[in-house]
């Protein structure tokens, strides 16, 4: 296993937490990633907002490398796949049809979630398997919100979550996976997101995206 990743058991599998923010499930070969908010800079730029160019070629190549570096077979996308109906230039569209070829061995599903529910149907060259609500496969349920569901152990996005470290004159706020006694919320995948801040309950464990490795804090 790379030494950057971290490994955590839960509901008897063996899973990895990735710093690309992403979860990996070995045993089915399945990477699961929430809140790629595909489109979100050109959505802010359709309002007259400048922003920077790059920040979609840098989200597919951080996605790239994780299905590259654990040989994935699937790619569940828990949910906010794309920001909005105005982000969806022809460009954006192109890139990511161009992107899909190039991994067109891996399945890819997508978990809608509320952002996604703006655009009725999603481009058929991404080639996308799309379920309305949830995935349930093994001891898991994968879905865009995190809300317990009896019997199975949830994994989901939606909330962004971030970890603040440090102390009053010195802080380091962090993207974090939130590993709760039913509910596991990922990290958001695009580095162009805000995020809550976690408030630790009890059983929870808090794992740290720190640059290119996952600590647990």
């Amino acid at each position: 296993m790379d030494s950057r990743r971290c490994q955590v058991r839960i509901a008897g599998a063996l899973l990895e937490l990735l710093p690309e923010r992403a979860l990996y499930w070995p045993d089915t070969g399945t990477l699961a990633v929430a809140d790629l908010h595909w489109g979100k800079t050109e959505s802010f730029q359709q309002h007259g907002i400048p922003l920077p160019t790059g920040v979609l070629e840098d989200d597919l190549a951080r996605l790239s490398a994780a299905l590259t570096s654990t040989g994935a077979r699937r790619l569940l996308l828990l949910g906010d796949l794309i920001h909005s109906r105005q982000g969806l230039t022809p460009a954006v569209v192109e890139r990511l049809a161009v992107w899909r070829e190039f991994h067109a061995s891996v399945a890819c599903v997508l978990v809608r979630g509320n952002h996604d529910r703006h655009v009725k149907t999603l481009p058929e060259r991404w080639r996308l398997d799309v379920r309305e609500a949830s995935i349930d496969e093994g001891p898991f349920h994968f879905a865009h919100h995190p809300e317990p569901v009896s019997g199975r152990y949830v994994w989901a996005g939606h909330l962004h979550p971030m970890v603040r470290l440090g102390g009053k004159s010195d802080t380091l706020r962090l993207p974090c996976f939130q590993v709760g006694r039913g509910v596991g919320v990922l990290p958001a995948f695009s580095a162009f997101t805000g995020g809550l801040n976690v408030s630790r309950r009890a059983g929870d464990r808090i794992f740290a995206v720190a640059g290119t490795a996952v600590v647990e804090v």
